[in-house]
């Protein structure tokens, strides 16, 4: 699919030096949108943590994001998504190739009979409180997961009884030949915390919730963000739950068990207020916190018999 040409202010690249040494010119103002060069994906993650991206690019639209892809396909440069980038650690060696920001210009929202349609660069709690607020639940007790609707359907994202998959109706994604297509629910084999998307772009969905009362809605909500505050690291870069719940125990529970709440490694910590997450104090490198991970993974495996399984996605380069 050729990429559309766009024009205006909202989707004219920005004025950027030229590609690093190697790569062929990007065309971002020929697809719309905003381009960097070396820009520090620490500034597009939770964590506040990650290098440089060789070439970072945030697309107007689906069609320049498709574009942006078969760019890099075409010229065997290396390319990943990110959106909110609430569950990826990023190496400290950045990214040696095309970073494709799903933001603004794909945060589009409508709903219809409680048919809802959304961009996948929408924040889930932006859409969580949208959704309350005009009466339709079934997405609004993801209040606090601080990522955005592709990366929440791309992972199965869920708290609290809720997930996508239980809402989905279908999903906009580009596929693994570069093709945009509506791929039904039935068509995507959702597991705990896992879609089968992998190869997939996720860049929208349509979502079933069902009418229900604001207030009763709202209340609930700050209900949970209380709850969410006083029980998880609400207030400090984190990257949210850094493992998997096993069967057995809550992985939370098990780190706790093993004593490592408050252990650090340089800018790093296992937070003291829930042992699942691990903290940015303020200039924590990805080595410190791949240090800890490893830590936690082995004193659990050593008191419990139990292997940790990742739910943060590790990315990039070391240095």
């Amino acid at each position: 699919m050729a990429p559309r040409k766009q024009t205006g202010k909202a989707t004219k690249a920005e004025a950027v030096k030229g590609p690093p040494k190697g790569f062929p010119a990007f065309p971002g103002e020929q697809l719309g949108g905003v381009l960097k060069y070396g820009e520090p994906l620490g500034r597009h993650t939770t964590f506040r943590i990650g290098g440089p991206a060789a070439i970072h690019f945030q697309p107007a639209t689906a069609e320049a994001a498709a574009g942006a892809v078969a760019w890099a396909k075409q010229h065997k440069v290396p390319w990943l998504v990110l959106g909110l980038g609430s569950n990826v650690l990023i190496r400290d060696g950045g990214f040696p190739g095309l970073v494709v920001k799903i933001a603004k210009g794909l945060d589009a929202v409508s709903h219809r009979a409680g048919t809802w349609k959304v961009g996948a660069g929408l924040a889930v709690p932006l859409l969580a409180r949208k959704t309350a607020e005009e009466g339709f639940a079934g997405i609004h007790r993801l209040i606090g997961v601080p990522g955005s609707v592709g990366g929440g359907v791309f992972m199965n994202a869920g708290a609290h009884g809720q997930s996508f998959a239980e809402v989905l109706i279908s999903a906009t994604v580009l596929d693994p030949k570069g093709k945009l297509v509506e791929k039904a629910k039935k068509d995507i084999p959702f597991e705990y915390r896992r879609s089968g998307l992998d190869g997939h772009v996720v860049l929208g969905c349509a979502l079933r919730l069902e009418p229900d009362e604001p207030e009763k809605l709202k209340s609930e909500q700050s209900m949970l963000l209380r709850k969410r505050r006083e029980g998880t690291p609400f207030d400090q870069p984190c990257c949210g739950s850094v493992f998997k719940n096993p069967e057995e125990m809550t992985a939370g529970r098990l780190i706790d068990r093993c004593g490592l709440k408050g252990r650090r490694v340089g800018g790093a910590e296992i937070s003291k207020v829930h042992a699942n997450y691990i903290v940015n104090l303020g200039n924590a490198s990805a080595d410190d916190v791949l240090k800890l991970i490893d830590i936690a993974r082995t004193a659990v495996f050593k008191e419990f018999g139990l292997e940790l399984e990742l739910e943060v996605k590790v990315l990039g380069e070391g240095k």
